[in-house]
């Protein structure tokens, strides 16, 4: 009897018209008829509410319902969610859905409304966008079912409460590797990487084909066959790249709700993939005090697994990074050439500066790509119109820093030492095209 209270609502609907029906009384006191009307009224009203009560409880459970859930969640990616819904009552069921959503979520607009035919099935959709990586818990789903006549409410409380993991975004792993695998020319979003060379390791001779490279023509197998033929080769593998990911203070600057480091998080998930594919040894790094979350680069199955869990669980510590240790380390453990992706920011010439000397010292054994970030906010403010002094002010400043950015590219180059300059969004799509020029080229 407690549950049956706890799950009985009556609706608007109810009171508005019981309202009126307690207005029609008072007329009724200057006018007789109107009071017996009204007892008419009431009469109809609470036996046409009790017929909607019967109707919903007739069934133990009018309403069935199951919930999709994904296995794990993708961050920084739209996750979808499957609601299912059948109608088992005599009647077309309106619904009022409430999700209890996670509280990262910070939703409290998960509200949806149905509607369903006697013995129909529907399913309902909602997408969710995680910011950041941890546990995640999925209450119940609370349905609030009324008749066509929509006088009292019936409430279900269906579902089981789930607890999801946030892993780094392995949604747009299928993506990247389709367009890492095209054979001419690499795409992503407005920046094209030509595939500029090849290795020296020999496969066949074939015919040439239309955009070929002429310089691969093989001249003694072209005159004995009368027609051109090229010779091919194929890129060098099992390469060791390590992806080192800064966790220091200067990582937690946020952009669309991920800060730095998840980006990067994100594009480490994605390059280890694609330097798998190709064949390559992955492993990666973290640090900023101390060393941490160390994976040797290797190439077997259970590599991707590896990372996965190591990056998922990877949290700053809010210290300043520490590239001595890092130096340090990596020369006693690192013993062959390998291509280092460091994912850092320096905002400043002083702060690139103060670890140009053991960058410089990495570069002499191992082939060094710096990542750091272009701040799209300062951009954002050197393409808005002046109004006044201070915006002037303001745009000048900004386009200081934006410069600053622009000389610390310089700078590395000047030492051999190659960098990527991009926004935090397009990060992962600049980093594999870089990744695949620097492999065409034979640089690793």
């Amino acid at each position: 009897m407690k549950n049956f209270y706890n799950s009985l609502f009556l609706n608007n609907r109810f009171f508005y018209l019981l309202g009126s029906i307690a207005a029609l009384f008072v007329v009724g006191f200057f006018a007789p008829v109107f009071f017996e009307i009204s007892k008419v009224l009431l009469f109809i009203l609470l036996t046409i509410s009790l017929i909607d009560v019967i109707l919903l409880y007739k069934l133990r459970n009018g309403i069935e319902f199951s919930r999709n859930l994904p296995e794990r969640l993708s961050n920084g990616d739209v996750n979808t969610i499957r609601l299912n819904f059948t109608n088992t009552y005599g009647f077309k069921a309106h619904l009022n859905i409430i999700e209890e959503l996670p509280y990262q979520f910070q939703k409290r607009d998960a509200n949806f409304n149905l509607k369903i035919a006697t013995g129909d099935n529907k399913s309902l959709f909602y997408d969710l966008k995680p910011n950041q990586r941890g546990v995640y818990n999925f209450g119940k789903t609370n349905i609030y079912t009324n008749t066509p006549l929509q006088l009292v409410t019936r409430k279900y409380v269906l579902g089981e409460e789930k607890i999801l993991k946030c892993y780094p975004s392995f949604l747009k792993l299928k993506e990247f590797d389709f367009k890492a695998f095209t054979n001419s020319t690499v795409s992503y979003g407005t920046k094209k990487v030509r595939r500029i060379g090849h290795s020296l390791e020999f496969e066949q001779i074939k015919e040439y084909v239309s955009g070929d490279d002429i310089r691969t023509l093989n001249w003694k197998a072209t005159a004995k066959s009368n027609q051109l033929m090229v010779n091919q080769y194929v890129e060098e593998k099992s390469q060791p790249v390590y992806a080192i990911i800064d966790k220091g203070r200067a990582m937690q600057m946020q952009f669309n709700q991920l800060s730095l480091l998840d980006y990067a998080i994100n594009a480490t998930l994605a390059i280890s993939n694609i330097v798998l594919r190709k064949q390559d040894k992955a492993g990666m790094l973290s640090f900023s005090k101390k060393l941490e979350d160390w994976i040797v680069a290797e190439k077997r199955n259970s590599q991707m697994n590896l990372i996965s869990e190591s990056l998922y669980n990877l949290k700053t510590d809010f210290s300043e990074s520490d590239f001595s240790t890092l130096y340090a380390v990596i020369k006693r453990k690192i013993t062959h050439r390998s291509l280092l992706i460091i994912y850092t920011n320096f905002e400043t010439m002083d702060g690139l500066n103060r670890q140009l000397p053991y960058l410089r010292a990495l570069a002499k054994n191992h082939l060094v790509l710096i990542i750091f970030f272009k701040n799209t906010e300062l951009q954002a403010l050197i393409n808005t119109d002046a109004d006044n002094i201070q915006d002037v002010y303001d745009s000048i400043i900004a386009e200081k820093f934006m410069y600053e950015k622009v000389r610390i590219v310089n700078e590395l180059k000047k030492y051999g030492i190659q960098s990527v300059l991009t926004a935090p969004e397009n990060l992962t799509g600049d980093v594999i095209n870089k990744y695949l020029e620097l492999k065409s080229r034979g640089l690793f």
